[in-house]
């Protein structure tokens, strides 16, 4: 055994050929030990390495994601009752993220417009998507149930939501206005782990993983399903309905058309038009 000090370029290098050869380690478990090492070269021994920075980093492979049926979809929003349907219901019309929509806050509802603001979404940008109108009842009826919890809240004195914390310090009062409340708050107050003060948050995310999982075994689905799998359809569905993949792009709220052209992979493998040659050659 040799302290790392006195190592240099060549045993770094045979331990990470040994984990991706030998452990057959994943793509991101290879690149958290390079970036432990970097951390340790760097900031903790104090040795630059400059041919570090220069390993080549594995690249994940790009998979084709699991997209279901509109008939799949169906079944599985049927199988699901509750906020957790509407919600269910919500990501899949809008083709938001799982904690896009948990966050989701009252002013960022427009019913007159029938859309939905999501706000500091992945890489801290906003975007607007579509109101499904025929959400829009079900939406309002959950905006007055949540418009009674935050009545409670506001008469009993709880503290105000989380904001972001630029707009809590200049504005300490705006996590207790109606604006900025959830649109699918939790049912209890809990202890926010950083502050450590008791508030109410919006739903546990893991609510909504679980319902998902029951609804898919009750469904009879047996492709992988997860909360993501909504949104993976959503764009899928939309492309093959002949929406122009500029305006997919758009509302998923991806920076690069090329992250969005993955589905058109989906599109082929879901439609099936190519004629096998085996079906060509048995075709009279």
């Amino acid at each position: 055994m040799k302290h790392p000090g006195y190592m240099g370029g060549a045993e770094v290098t045979q331990f990470l050929t040994m984990l991706a050869n030998e452990r057959r380690v994943s793509v991101s478990t290879h690149n958290q030990a390079l970036s432990a090492l970097l951390f340790l070269y760097r900031e903790v021994l104090a040795i630059d390495l400059p041919w570090l920075t220069e390993v080549q980093r594995p690249t994940r492979p790009r998979r084709i994601p699991s997209v279901l049926t509109k008939a799949e979809v169906a079944s599985l929003l049927g199988a699901m009752d509750g906020d957790m349907a509407l919600l269910a219901k919500l990501l899949y019309g809008t083709g938001m993220r799982l904690m896009e929509g948990l966050r989701l806050r009252v002013k960022d509802v427009d019913f007159d417009r029938q859309v939905l603001i999501v706000r500091e979404a992945k890489g801290g940008k906003d975007r607007v998507v579509m109101l499904p109108r025929s959400l829009h009842e079900a939406l309002k009826a959950q905006v007055g149930r949540a418009r009674t919890l935050w009545t409670h809240d506001r008469e009993v004195g709880t503290e105000g939501v989380e904001v972001p914390d630029a707009l809590a310090v200049k504005y300490p009062d705006l996590g207790r206005r109606w604006g900025w409340f959830w649109v699918f708050p939790a049912a209890r107050l809990s202890v926010d782990p950083r502050s450590r003060i008791e508030r109410r948050h919006h739903v546990y995310e893991e609510r909504l993983q679980r319902a998902i999982k029951l609804a898919s075994a009750v469904a009879q689905i047996f492709k992988p399903v997860s909360v993501h799998t909504l949104r993976h359809s959503f764009a899928t569905h939309l492309l093959q309905a002949g929406t122009d993949i500029r305006t997919v792009q758009e509302l998923l709220g991806h920076s690069d058309v090329s992250t969005t052209m993955i589905y058109t992979h989906v599109l082929k493998v879901a439609a099936g038009g190519t004629v096998s040659p085996l079906d060509a050659m048995l075709t009279p």
